[in-house]
């Protein structure tokens, strides 16, 4: 046998339990590799080579030699290659807990990495060639780059399951824990962008970019909830542990001490803290435009609800002119109120929460602010210009001139929280309102004069009482004496715009440049000058008046009683008392003397030529009848005077006071004299009491009851 066995396998291909591979020599291939090199580990093997040399039976053939020991020599393989791979390779770390505080570090590193690394040195790992690489710093992307996607999205999604709800303030480390990754992920956009793109990196970035806009769509809206949230945020979050019964009171002290706190426009500290912190998350984010735009909506808003708290309402210019005079009147106390509100108060506070929010960029807070304002100052403006557009009338004047006070006087205010650009431009605007509403305040002032002069009535006064142009044009000047500072300003701007114009023209012949009247005319006062010329006005239309009474002693009582009218009047107002001067009370007291005389010569020179002594005696004796018709014609003249002049008009007291005493003094002790005198020659009895009707007491008393108003038929003896 076994020769039949060494000639159907020849040496050169018999498998040899001594051989540690099988050869074939056609190719020079080991087929089977440290067969037997670990029987001890691999029994199976031995049993192999067992029954390959000592079976009688089989005939083994070089193909299935060779597919056996392939497979053989492949199961040895990877057995190596494990147990290389266990020998070599660490033990596995444990599994890390990955939180946001933890990974904003390793991010913060990465980030050094980025920046610090020139961007043509950097390439990303099998993102190119062997040609490209050379040269280049290779950058692989962490684990923990995922990681904090994972934990920030995995908040954003909480954030829009609770949607509708107030979430920030509840949790102030979750708010900034939730900051603190958004930040990281803004960044990373703007450092990722120096990888290669490959198509790792690439959706890397998309991924980061979609995490992004979905975290500044929570934080916008954040941001919208806490600004819109003004009646809440003086509660502190931190305090909520602290029980109800605290907050309540906490509520209470706050808003007793609203003025006294730091709270802005009713936000607290910490709501201003995270609006400041949104804020800075979105513009480094990129989204400045969305954060600006949604400030500046909002608070465009709150402006308008404390508008509305005021009173005052968005009116347009054409829709203030059509206004009834009635329905504006009640408005611009309204507007003015509000324009000194938002200048003293309302602004500051504005900039204020401005500057706090966007605490680290000046000039967007600048910018949103002027703009804020500029928006709201227009409309307060459209109010002011629309008024100054309607028609134009007496009773106007002191609105049109309470508004310009207003526009004037709050402009130093409002100025000083704006930029020099700003500012100059608000000047601007505010100047133009300001000035046609403050020219519309002169021709109204000025118009005064048109009045006067067109009144040209032809029934005279009853009783020869003050005129009512005289009440109307004094008044009027009274309550403009208390704007003199503010006319005096108005004309003064208007003289010198009238001068500028004025030079401007070409000059006739004869005319000099800087002429003495030029100068003087400049140095005395505009509005003192316009006064002037209404009280001139004034003195010619009452001199006119007092022509239509038939009765020169009744005209003289007029032009008594309306220039004692002036008088008092202007003597009650300092301010028209210096502009209008005592020289010119001095002439007009004067004048008034002049009346009273002529009043008294009208009427009470012919009463007194009754008691004059002359004609009644003749030749050391009295004649009786020529006696009895004096003191007939004394009763019919004094019935007539005082029936007719108890129904004239004497209303300022003083006045009345002065011509009754000065009609007694004249009166009285003449006709007590020239009864004293004559009465004897009279028969006592009915003769007597026929012709001496009045008693020197029944003239007094009949003379205290002239200018009354009140005509009395008969005149009351004593008893």
């Amino acid at each position: 046998m076994e020769k039949e066995l060494s000639e159907k396998h020849p040496p050169e291909k018999q498998l040899s339990n001594n051989s540690d591979s099988y050869v074939n020599k056609e190719n020079g291939t080991n087929i089977i590799t440290n067969l037997n090199a670990n029987h001890d580990d691999h029994p199976e093997t031995e049993t192999c080579d067992l029954l390959v040399s000592q079976s009688p039976k089989t005939e083994v053939k070089v193909e299935e030699s060779d597919n056996i020991s392939h497979e053989i020599e492949e199961v040895h393989q990877e057995e190596k290659e494990s147990d290389e791979k266990i020998e070599d390779s660490p033990p596995t770390p444990p599994e890390i807990n990955y939180t946001i505080e933890t990974v904003s570090l390793d991010i913060d590193q990465f980030l050094i990495t980025l920046s610090s690394t020139p961007k043509d040195a950097i390439e990303t790992i099998d993102g190119e060639s062997k040609e490209e690489k050379d040269g280049k710093v290779s950058i692989e992307i962490p684990v923990f780059v995922e990681k904090i996607l994972d934990l920030v999205e995995e908040k954003v999604a909480n954030h829009d399951l609770n949607e509708g709800k107030r979430k920030w303030g509840q949790n102030p480390e979750e708010d900034s824990s939730f900051l603190e990754g958004i930040n990281r992920i803004s960044k990373l956009t703007s450092s990722i962008d120096k990888l290669r793109p490959d198509p790792n990196p690439a959706a890397l970035i998309n991924r980061i970019g979609g995490i992004q806009q979905q975290a500044m769509t929570c934080l916008e809206n954040e941001f919208k909830v806490i600004l819109e949230d003004i009646k809440h945020s003086d509660q502190d979050p931190t305090n909520d542990a602290k029980g109800k019964q605290h907050e309540a009171d906490h509520s209470v002290v706050q808003e007793s001490e609203s003025i006294e706190t730091d709270n802005v426009l009713g936000y607290s500290d910490y709501a201003v803290s995270i609006l400041n912190r949104i804020a800075k998350a979105m513009i480094e984010g990129g989204f400045e435009s969305e954060c600006c735009q949604l400030y500046m909506m909002i608070r465009g808003q709150a402006f308008d609800e404390c508008f509305i708290e005021t009173g005052f309402e968005k009116i347009s210019i054409d829709e203030v002119q059509r206004m009834p005079w009635e329905a504006l009147e009640r408005e611009i106390p309204i507007w003015i109120k509000a324009v000194k509100e938002c200048a003293s108060i309302y602004f500051v506070e504005e900039l204020k929460l401005a500057e706090a929010i966007f605490s680290d960029y000046s000039s967007i807070s600048s910018n949103l602010f002027s703009n804020l304002i500029r928006t709201v100052m227009i409309q307060l403006l459209n109010f002011a210009e629309g008024v100054a557009m309607t028609k134009r009338s007496a009773e106007k004047l002191f609105k049109f001139l309470d508004m310009y006070e207003t526009l004037r006087d709050s402009l130093p205010a409002m100025g000083a929280l704006f930029s020099e650009e700003y500012e100059n431009e608000l000047k601007t605007e505010t100047t133009t309102a300001r000035c046609r509403i403050g020219e519309a305040a002169i021709y109204i002032f000025c118009d005064l004069e048109n009045s006067i002069k067109s009144d040209t009535g032809k029934t005279p006064v009853p009783g020869g009482a003050v005129h009512p142009l005289t009440r109307y044009t004094m008044n009027y000047l009274k309550y403009g004496g208390e704007y003199k500072a503010t006319l005096e300003q108005l004309f003064r701007e208007h003289s010198k715009i009238e001068r500028a114009d004025s030079t401007s023209r070409p000059r006739f012949e004869g005319e000099t440049q800087n002429s003495n009247n030029d100068i003087a005319e400049e140095n005395q006062s505009p509005f003192s000058n316009q006064l002037m010329r209404v009280m001139d006005l004034l003195d010619s239309n009452l001199g006119a008046n007092s022509k239509l009474y038939k009765d020169i002693a009744l005209s003289c009582i007029f032009m008594m009683n309306n220039g004692r009218y002036i008088v008092q009047k202007i003597k009650g107002s300092t301010e028209i008392h210096q502009m209008i001067g005592d020289t010119w009370c001095r002439r007009k007291s004067s004048e008034l003397r002049n009346y009273h005389k002529n009043y008294q010569r009208e009427t009470w020179s012919k009463l007194l030529s009754c008691l004059g002594h002359e004609g009644l005696q003749v030749n050391g004796k009295v004649i009786k009848p020529v006696l009895k018709e004096r003191f007939k014609s004394f009763n019919m003249l004094f019935d007539e005077i005082h029936k007719t002049q108890s129904s004239w008009v004497v209303s300022d007291d003083q006045l009345q006071s002065e011509l009754r005493v000065s009609i007694s003094a004249v009166v009285i002790p003449a006709y007590r004299s020239f009864l004293g005198r004559f009465s004897q020659y009279l028969t006592s009895g009915r003769q007597s009491e026929k012709y001496i009707k009045y008693q020197a007491e029944d003239l007094e008393t009949s003379i205290d009851e002239l200018f009354d108003g009140n005509p009395a038929s008969v005149v009351r003896k004593r008893p």
